[in-house]
């Protein structure tokens, strides 16, 4: 039995704000140990039966950071597929089942789920996805359903029937219903047989692609054109932006599980979280005698059932209760505890003002390595560049600023202008406005620079790229 895993990484998570940001999602972020929540889904989907290397679907903007990260993993996969836009899970699902259909056959089970939730228990999540694949491979579309821990509102629920005799450990689904009030909620908690809808999937490619031939042909159609005009880039399938686009927004709930007469719900008890908010580090051991949950430096004084998460700095809290606090480099959020699910609304405020603090980190991913504004001022800015081993920059021009590169670690190759040389530690070098210029590692350690800015307009897009390895067009 052939089990694809297919990962998707093409959220947001605009409540782990101030972490997790537009050009670098929850997803991406190392929020419990060294491993990312993709990493962590990506090594947890690999212990399952009979599975695969794991196909993984993100958004272009984030390609080069799922590539890093299944890099940093030695992970060996088919390509990563790009969505031109975020269309919701379905069309998602609908690709991943025609990809896996050509790759591996009608018969191959595609395992779907989210690349941004947490599993504490990964032997129990196996023998779930065991008896999943058995519903699976007897022809069911198969949803899992978690085991609720307490009254949430913010999740949907499935409600189960009977017990399918045929595979055991399935039941059949009497029911979808959305998110609850708290009072349904705690209803559903008394009564048991209510699990929450934990947005994890597991169907033969064949069968799920027949079931949306019937409930959603036109989706079934623009999905498969998207994939057969993707165009190969490196290790991305870029899917056909025109065709991918025509596919009706939706999620795999609404347009298919909810309709289908062929469900089944396998339960999964294995300490699940999706991660959806701050409030999740309530669920990692307490720190204190007091009920605080601190994450890095933080120092209680009178102060109890605070959630901490900080990063650098040391958070000091004296007679506060009942607080989020999150510290990033950039931004620091204080929030009460039982207002966590309205971050995204700080983020639309942020949005609206054009903040950098709604789009990015100080600290940028690139395909070379990485770069870290350390300070900004009117005419100038300074950033810590960091290229890995054997990567370059592209070639290219600045209309609107000059550069001088301090090099502290390693050894640069530089072009600028018509000149090619090596820069040293400790030797600086200087890049004239509107001269064409790239900086490469040619060495077995990380190259280490101190860029100073100065000019006009020091934007990021005032880039002209002449050449560039890995196919990035002019911003």
């Amino acid at each position: 039995m052939t089990v694809v895993p297919v990962l998707m990484a093409g959220g947001s998570g605009t409540r782990l704000w101030p972490l997790s940001r537009a050009h670098y999602p929850k997803q991406f972020l190392r929020l419990l140990d060294h491993d990312s929540l993709l990493q962590a889904t990506v090594r947890r989907a690999q212990q399952i039966d009979g599975a695969v290397a794991p196909l993984v679907i993100g958004n272009e903007r984030h390609r080069f950071i799922i590539a890093e990260q299944l890099q940093e993993l030695g992970l060996e996969h088919p390509g990563i597929l790009l969505e031109p836009e975020g269309r919701n899970t379905a069309p998602v699902a609908a690709v991943a089942a025609h990809h896996v259909a050509k790759l591996y056959g009608d018969d191959a089970i595609v395992f779907l789920m989210a690349a941004d939730q947490t599993v504490t228990d990964v032997a129990a999540f196996q023998a779930s996805a065991g008896k999943a694949a058995g519903a699976a491979a007897a022809g069911r579309l198969v949803t899992f359903g978690i085991q609720p821990q307490r009254p949430e509102t913010g999740f949907g629920y499935v409600h189960v029937g009977a017990p399918l005799t045929v595979v055991p450990g399935a039941f059949e689904v009497s029911g979808f219903f959305e998110k609850p009030s708290l009072d349904k909620a705690q209803q559903y908690l008394r009564e048991g047989g209510y699990y929450w809808n934990g947005g994890m999937f597991m169907f033969k490619a064949g069968t799920f692609l027949a079931e949306l031939q019937t409930l959603e042909p036109d989706m079934h159609s623009h999905a498969l054109a998207a994939l057969d005009g993707a165009t190969r880039d490196l290790d991305f399938l870029r899917l056909d932006a025109e065709s991918f686009k025509a596919c009706r927004s939706d999620s795999i709930d609404y347009a298919v599980m909810e309709k289908s007469r062929n469900i089944a719900l396998v339960p999964l008890d294995a300490g699940w979280d999706d991660v959806g908010s701050w409030s999740f580090l309530g669920l990692t051991p307490a720190s204190d005698e007091h009920g605080n949950h601190v994450r890095g430096q933080g120092l209680m004084e009178d102060s109890h059932r605070n959630l901490v998460q900080a990063r650098r700095r040391l958070v000091a809290m004296l007679g506060v209760d009942d607080c989020v606090v999150v510290e990033s480099d950039d931004a620091i959020l204080v929030a009460a505890r039982d207002r966590v699910q309205d971050v995204g609304r700080l983020v639309k405020r942020l949005q609206a003002l054009k903040r950098p603090e709604a789009e990015s980190l100080p600290r940028v991913a690139r395909p070379w390595g990485h770069y870290e504004t350390v300070a900004l001022g009117d005419r100038f800015q300074v950033k810590r560049i960091t290229v890995k081993p054997g990567h370059k920059l592209s070639l290219q021009m600045h209309h609107h600023r000059a550069e001088h590169w301090v090099v502290v670690r390693g050894t640069a190759k530089v072009t600028c202008g018509e000149r090619e040389y090596l820069v040293s530690e400790d030797q600086s070098t200087y890049i004239p406005l509107g001269t064409t210029h790239r900086v490469e590692n040619p060495g077995k350690v990380p190259l280490e620079m101190i860029e100073v800015q100065s000019g006009a307009y020091l934007g990021e897009d005032d880039i002209v790229r002449f050449d560039d390895v890995y196919g990035r067009r002019a911003e």
